[in-house]
């Protein structure tokens, strides 16, 4: 069922309700598919489409995370193209039946398009990833929090309705120095206001014809694609707007303060046991002598990961060997039902990892986003663990919708080693899952 321009009510938490009118569904997914609803502890907006595709704040098998990318990819080149892609069916028919096999092979040629992609933290970093791996000719790059030693970024920006605001790119000024089309990849616009913030910032200092604004959900009203309208006008330019679900919403109810989550909901006395595993040796030619300074002030010496994006990559910079063999070593740690966990901006390598790590694996990501727990089947934030960012102790960090003797054991994934002092409370808040081992994994520094 697609519920073309039918209104939808969806409860979130007490008297807060959402209602949804859905206008596009190019590819008639269902809508359950997309997302849950949750209540969001901040005071700019209340609420939270929290999705089911992206990996992030609800587990998902990883393919599905990498599927997703390839799914609006294939819309882009439709939009492009103005007709069916070629690989609509057999990615709709996986999508469909999820015990198929999916090998993100590209097949956007470089004569459709030769982009270059930019994908925003922390959210939407394995989106834009994934997304990229679909075109045979393109580069990408991931916007960052992050506060790199010695370099300026090219580029920065707010984001709107966010609790950390500042994005920043740090990459060469030969990525960007060219007419080629820039696609802007998110997981959700509400208003587009940080795509509009962005595209004014990149058009000043590298002007180019055309941009495309890439999410899987487009909640724009009428205002707010006339903004997008007037922006093309001011600039000169085109802006095309690709997702895979268009429509509006109106939330109705009262806004109610929500308590901070404090502490995780469950408790327990049992210890995992914890095991550090480094793979420095799978990526030693593929680290960046780049270095980071926290919000504490506290310099981390241990060097960054070319293959995030961060920095910015190139279709011809393959990855997969390394990964699949790194793999073959997690896999073999592994001691019944996985959860393989990203960090922050860190996910699309972890969730590329969980792909070739067997099968009985689940996925998401730890987030910055304070989400209020209700323990409810139709709710997007049934469980909450919160503890300070192990990377940064100034900033708390959330991980959501693990109850119980649900998984075996987990992966924890940091693309540089942490303080074993650091990961204190995430370890701790973590005992109330009750698994039986916790394996922390990084990937630079010993």
């Amino acid at each position: 069922m697609t519920y073309l321009n039918k209104k939808i009510s969806l409860p979130i938490i007490d008297h807060l309700q959402m209602n949804i009118n859905v206008e596009e569904n190019p590819f008639q997914l269902p809508i359950e598919d997309f997302f849950k609803m949750a209540a969001r502890i901040n005071k700019r907006r209340a609420f939270l489409f929290v999705s089911k595709l992206l990996g992030k704040h609800l587990p998902i098998e990883p393919k599905k995370g990498l599927l997703t990318g390839f799914i609006l990819a294939a819309r882009y080149e439709e939009i492009m193209t103005g007709k069916h892609s070629p690989q609509r069916e057999r990615l709709l028919e996986i999508y469909h039946d999820t015990s198929l096999p999916f090998v993100d092979k590209p097949f956007i040629q470089k004569e459709v398009s030769n982009p270059i992609i930019i994908g925003f933290a922390e959210t939407a970093t394995a989106l834009g990833h994934s997304f990229f791996q679909a075109f045979k000719q393109a580069s990408f790059f991931h916007t960052t929090r992050e506060k790199i030693n010695g370099l300026d970024p090219i580029i920065s920006f707010e984001e709107e309705h966010s609790h950390a605001t500042s994005h920043r790119c740090y990459v060469k000024k030969d990525i960007l120095d060219n007419n080629r089309e820039i696609i802007l990849v998110d997981d959700e616009l509400t208003t587009g206001k940080t795509a509009i913030n962005i595209i004014r910032d990149l058009h000043r200092k590298y002007p180019r014809d055309k941009y495309t604004v890439a999410s899987i959900l487009d909640w724009r009203s009428n205002k707010w694609q006339l903004e997008m309208k007037a922006l093309e006008e001011e600039l000169q330019i085109t802006v095309h707007s690709v997702c895979l679900l268009k429509g509006c919403f109106e939330l109705v109810g009262e806004q109610i303060n929500l308590p901070p989550i404090m502490e995780s909901l469950v408790t327990n006395d049992g210890t995992p046991s914890v095991e550090y595993i480094s793979l420095e040796n799978y990526v030693k030619a593929r680290i960046i002598p780049l270095i980071s300074t926290n919000l504490a002030g506290e310099r981390n010496d241990f060097q960054y990961l070319k293959d995030t994006g961060r920095f910015g990559i190139y279709t011809e910079e393959g990855t997969d060997e390394w990964i699949k063999q790194a793999a073959k070593v997690l896999k073999k740690k592994r001691v019944g039902t996985s959860l393989c966990v990203g960090t922050g901006e860190f996910m699309y390598i972890p969730m590329k990892l969980a792909s070739f790590m067997g099968e009985d694996i689940s996925y998401q990501s730890t987030t910055r986003s304070p989400i209020y727990p209700n323990d409810e089947e139709y709710y997007g934030a049934q469980t909450a663990y919160c503890f300070a960012n192990p990377e940064d102790l100034e900033i708390v960090n959330y991980l959501y919708n693990i109850k119980p003797n649900q998984y075996d054991d987990i992966f924890l994934f940091f693309e540089r080693n942490v303080k074993e002092d650091s990961l204190k409370e995430l370890l701790t808040a973590l005992k109330a899952v009750q698994v039986k081992k916790i394996n922390v994994v990084y990937f630079s520094g010993r």
